[in-house]
């Protein structure tokens, strides 16, 4: 049958399929990177990110995305940055320092178990305006040192997938640096 009486086509069995803790937390990674780029304000962040906590099934994810585009057409391909787009820093006990001179990428993901993860920006060169650090801890410490004239904006913790569903996901610290 074809035509407006027709009815919608059922839910591919895929995507029924029960979705994983992997498959939502690359959802949540995706619906942060758009927070970054500006695509969805802080507070679809924030009920989004509900949502795909609470997800169960592909099909629930794949909604939750599907406004968004998969790569932007803005996305400098990688091979031709000179930098990483992402800096991982992950300790599980000692300290770690990033400092000095070095070129700051649009994301910084700072993870540690009880060791304390220190991001000097003083001497570093930021080619981009607004950067994200996502800080992970357990009991240890992640600090930001600033120049002068920057700013640090910090959200409330984020939830795990084995956190209470009542606490408020938390956008990524965004570090701002004056505009030439």
């Amino acid at each position: 049958m074809t035509g407006p009486e027709q009815s919608p086509a059922p839910p591919s069995p895929a995507g029924t399929a029960r979705a994983g803790d992997a498959d939502r937390e690359a959802v949540a990674e995706r619906l942060r990177v758009a927070a970054g780029e500006g695509r969805i304000d802080f507070a679809e962040l924030d009920d989004r990110l509900g949502q795909a906590y609470r997800a169960k099934t592909y099909d629930q994810l794949r909604a939750l995305v599907a406004d968004l585009p998969v790569q932007p057409a803005a996305m400098v391909p990688q091979d031709t940055l000179a930098e990483p787009d992402t800096l991982v820093i992950k300790t599980k006990a000692p300290n770690i320092k990033q400092s000095g001179q070095w070129t700051v990428p649009r994301r910084i993901t700072a993870e540690t178990t009880s060791g304390i993860i220190t991001i000097d920006f003083t001497q570093a060169t930021s080619p981009h305006r607004e950067v994200m650090v996502e800080a992970v801890t357990r009991t240890g410490w992640v600090r930001l040192i600033l120049p002068e004239g920057w700013a640090a904006r910090v959200g409330p913790p984020a939830p795990t997938p084995h956190t209470s569903a009542t606490r408020r996901p938390r956008p990524p610290t965004r570090v701002h640096r004056p505009s030439s």
